[in-house]
């Protein structure tokens, strides 16, 4: 299973960006979304290392809370809720 994961811009170079989730900052390509306008702060679905789409706060937080269960799940191997 492939999981694309939601990160926030933190500095944009060209076409690549420095975005950072969780604590982890990582070099993003933005080349794929060469048509989009980024800025600082705005929020990219990164799959093994490019912004594939580009997303509101609201839904990278979602997906987050979704990817915390998971991680709590696999970690006690009952669900959290």
């Amino acid at each position: 299973m492939c999981l694309g994961i939601p990160m926030q811009i933190k500095r944009i170079d060209g076409f690549t960006a420095t975005c950072e989730a969780k604590g982890v900052t990582r070099d993003v390509s933005l080349f794929m979304l060469q048509h989009e306008t980024f800025t600082e702060n705005d929020f990219v679905v990164v799959h093994l290392g490019y912004a594939i789409q580009k997303v509101g706060a609201d839904e990278a937080a979602a997906a987050w809370e979704v990817y915390d269960e998971m991680l709590a799940t696999s970690a006690t191997g009952t669900p959290t809720s």
